[in-house]
């Protein structure tokens, strides 16, 4: 009983049908509801009068006595029908019935004859269109086909396949078909066995593969796909999106045929058909696609309703189907109009009429309709109105307060205010869709509503109804006024200092400014009365120079917006250029291109700075590493050259043993006493002044001694290399030969070196 309203609803509508030629034809409908009801037909929209041809039936079916596909005036008796269905509630209108002729064509595609070898695959077709869809039959030699034979197939769409052919299979074929409108047979075709079963290698090959089929819920798909090879291939079947086909309903017809029963629209797809050489992955593939429709069918019915006057009604429909179908709404029978009260949304399966007054009570119906079929539910709406109502209030006035503020007023109804609790204001944008209309409630002593928050220059629509305990009254009349214009709001202003003339002013745009045709600009010397202005810049402008200003003396800038309401409140800064000369004074601007020409000597010079830095370092390294070690080299020379009798030989070793001993000593102390150890070491090569022969005869010996043993490490050593040590010795007693202190030093620098 879903979808149908206690007052008025079909039990049983017309369904599509096959009529056959100069035979009687019923079409059914049955109505519930409260009487008196009364019924009629139509066929393409026209009322159908009761006539010696069609007729209806006392139980409201229509009665056609004798179809005819074409009648002698040119009309026909196929086309499509509906009921329909009245009382006083309303009217109610059967989903449409589609009424043809049963006809069978000719065949179009006949069998053929065939010549195939033993143990190959043979397959005939012949084609005939007919309403309702022939059924096709073969016989051979005049005798029908003994469909228990699992070599022969016989598919739904007139093929005949002979697989494993043999001698016996030769013979004359030929199809029959029949519905209910005719019996017709196609021509002859013979088919001949020749040879016997090759052996030969042949690749899989297939002959025919599935068609493309567009078919409904709950019939019967059949995917043709016959291959030949030597050796025979394996037929398998997919889908081509990967997913499975299932078991349930399916079955393979012969050695390759794909048959599904009771379809679904999840069989919908694209059918791949392969054919395998065993053991191989030769293959050769075919593919069709399926497309299945379903008739439209509700998934939610729309349900009848009660609803006072002033409220809204909401009607709910949804269907389901394959393609989706398209939604109607009727009232009482005639497609519904939309207006401002009456909308229709989701695609028009919401049905909403605000504001319900007595005239829409109705019975609404919803069609759901595609190309697979179409089904029809119906709901009713009734208005509620108790007697003793208010009457609709009077003399509503709107008078705009500003460009946000309209001043509604009226007077009380004329009829029933006794019972009145109150009024509701009901406001909206005249540009707006009644849906997007919003209340305000005002108290029964109260004859005038400031309705504030409004848009400027914009129209809105008022009405007012009054309200009691039992119901609302009716709509008053509807008034329409607009805001005011409004100017824009105060722009924010910033000002820069760009030299001692000159000044930058900005301001950022902004929609709080609201609707503005652009900007006026004015400044003056504060001294001054009088504006320089104003400048007018267009509404896209967001920054402008001020020149030739004097550094002297403080500005005033003034930056408003404006509009064709006027002009908006202005913003004030004030600027001085007076800081700006100054820090020009003291800081006199840069040569740039002299900067930076500075800038890259400047960075030169540090490069080869740090290049002089580091060669310095490794030059001080390199003297202080050679000056200590020619020192040690040196004072090994003037031991030598100094040594004489007095010093024995063993000792003269040892000194210098405990020299060179010391030599790695040294060098790890040499920042510290380097020299001071020196002059140690000297001191102690010379304990005592020998006299001046022996000191001559010494330097003499020490002289040859010194060119034969060491000359090369004295020639070798430059004198920069060495660091000079004088010293003033203590006057010493002369020896016998009569020599001085002085006399020890030979007459060449490096002598004295330590």
């Amino acid at each position: 009983d879903f979808g149908r309203s206690s007052e008025l609803a079909f039990v049983v509508e017309p369904s599509d049908d096959i009529a056959v030629q100069e035979q009687p034809l019923i079409l059914y409908c049955q109505v519930e509801g409260i009487q008196p009801i009364t019924i009629t037909w139509r066929k393409n929209g026209v009322m159908i009068v009761d006539s010696e041809n069609a007729f209806m039936l006392a139980n409201g079916s229509l009665y056609v006595s004798r179809f005819q596909r074409v009648r002698a005036d040119g009309s026909s008796d196929e086309g499509e029908y509906d009921c329909m269905a009245q009382n006083h509630y309303g009217l109610v209108v059967s989903r449409k019935a589609k009424i043809q002729a049963a006809t069978m064509s000719d065949f179009h595609i006949h069998p053929q004859n065939a010549v195939v070898e033993e143990g190959g695959v043979a397959r005939f077709q012949c084609q005939i269109h007919g309403l309702p869809e022939p059924v096709i039959l073969w016989h051979k030699n005049s005798v029908p086909v003994n469909t228990n034979n699992e070599r022969y197939t016989l598919l739904p769409k007139g093929v005949l396949q002979i697989t494993g052919l043999r001698a016996e299979d030769s013979g004359i074929f030929h199809c029959v078909a029949t519905n209910i409108a005719n019996v017709k047979f196609s021509r002859e075709a013979r088919l001949t066995v020749s040879g016997s079963h090759s052996t030969v290698y042949k690749d899989p090959m297939i002959l025919v593969g599935p068609e493309n089929l567009t078919l409904t819920v709950h019939q019967t798909a059949v995917l043709e796909c016959i291959a030949t090879g030597n050796p025979r291939p394996i037929v398998s079947w997919s889908r081509l999106d990967g997913r499975p086909i299932g078991v349930e309903g399916i079955q393979v017809l012969g050695t390759g045929n794909l048959m599904i029963s009771d379809l679904t629209v999840q069989h919908s797809g694209i059918y791949v058909c392969a054919a395998n050489k065993p053991g191989t992955r030769v293959r050769r593939t075919a593919q069709g696609s399926l497309v299945v429709q379903a008739p439209a069918e509700f998934v939610q019915h729309p349900q009848s309703i009660s609803r006072p006057v002033g409220t809204t009604a909401i009607f709910t429909c949804v269907a389901q189907g394959e393609p989706p179908p398209q939604i109607t709404w009727l009232r009482n029978g005639q497609i519904l109009e939309t207006s401002d009260h009456i909308k229709l949304k989701n695609n028009n399966s919401t049905l909403s009429i605000y504001g319900i007054n007595q005239a829409d009570e109705a019975i609404y119906q919803c069609l759901a309709e595609n190309s697979a079929g179409s089904t029809q539910a119906s709901a009713r709406l009734t208005v509620l109105w108790a007697d003793g109502l208010p009457s609709p209030p009077q003399g509503v006035r709107a008078e705009t307060v500003s460009a946000t503020t309209i001043q509604v007023s009226w007077e009380k109804p004329l009829q029933n205010t006794k019972e009145i609790i109150g009024y509701v204001l009901h406001i909206r944008k005249a540009a707006d869709p009644v849906e997007m209309e919003y209340q305000e409630a005002v108290s029964k002593s109260t004859f005038q509503q400031l309705v504030t928050d409004l848009e400027p220059s914009t129209s809105y629509s008022f009405y007012i109804k009054a309200y009691t305990s039992r119901g609302a009254s009716k709509a008053s009349e509807v008034t329409v006024v607009s805001t005011l214009g409004e100017v824009p709001a105060m722009p924010s202003l910033f000002i820069k200092v760009i030299n001692s003339t000159t000044v930058q002013a900005t301001w950022e745009p902004s929609i709080k400014l609201g609707q503005h045709e652009g900007f006026k600009l004015y400044y003056r010397k504060v001294h001054l009365s009088q504006y320089t202005g104003p400048v007018l810049l267009a509404s896209n402008v967001t920054a402008y120079n001020i020149t030739h200003l004097d550094a002297s003396v403080v500005y005033e800038v003034k930056l408003l917006a404006y509009n064709q309401h006027g002009d908006g409140n202005s913003t004030v800064r004030f600027v001085s250029l007076r800081e700006t000369v100054e820090r020009t004074v003291l800081n006199p601007p840069c040569d740039c291109m002299k900067d930076e020409q500075n800038n890259k000597t400047s960075t030169t010079g540090i490069i080869i700075g740090i290049h002089i830095g580091v060669t310095c370092i490794i030059f001080c390294i390199l003297f202080l590493m050679f000056g200590y070690r020619g020192r040690l080299l040196m004072c090994k020379n003037v031991q030598e050259q100094l040594s004489t009798p007095q010093i024995p030989r063993s000792q003269r070793s040892a000194t210098g043993l405990v020299l060179n001993g010391a030599t790695r000593r040294d060098r790890d102390d040499r920042d510290l006493n380097g020299k001071q150890l020196d002059m140690n070491e000297l001191e102690r090569l010379f304990p005592a002044s020998p006299s001046q022969e022996q000191q001559e005869k010494g330097i003499t010996s020490a002289q040859s001694r010194s060119a034969s043993h060491d000359e090369t490490q004295i020639s070798t050593l430059p004198l920069d290399e060495f660091s000079i040590i004088e010293e003033q010795p203590d006057p010493l007693p002369k020896n016998p030969h009569g020599s001085s202190p002085a006399a020890l030093a030979p007459d060449h620098g490096p002598a004295n070196e330590g």
